[in-house]
């Protein structure tokens, strides 16, 4: 495991209820790292934060502990199964 893995692994622990159901997929091309992150759907609200603070936090820290290691990281959040997309937000007048 990478230290940008590391880190993000270390924040969600501390965020989440079920520290258990994360998962870290790792992807690596030419551009740089993907990180996609899993959890619970009962935690995404956690790891989101409000209007996405909580995630843009992480994604700042893991661009950071990349950029020392000479590489270019990013964060990817997975919505979890049933979870609404804009398209569907719309339809709830969200």
């Amino acid at each position: 495991m990478n230290t940008a893995e590391e880190y993000l692994k270390m924040i969600i622990e501390g965020l989440v209820d079920y520290p258990e159901d994360i998962k870290i997929d790792r992807t690596t091309d030419d551009i740089g790292t993907l990180l996609t992150l899993t959890v619970n759907p009962v935690d995404m609200g956690r790891i989101i934060g409000r209007e996405g603070s909580t995630a843009k936090a992480i994604r700042t820290i893991l661009r950071t502990a990349g950029a020392k290691n000479d590489a270019r990281v990013n964060l990817k959040i997975a919505e979890p199964e049933g979870g609404h997309s804009s398209s569907d937000a719309s339809m709830f007048g969200r």
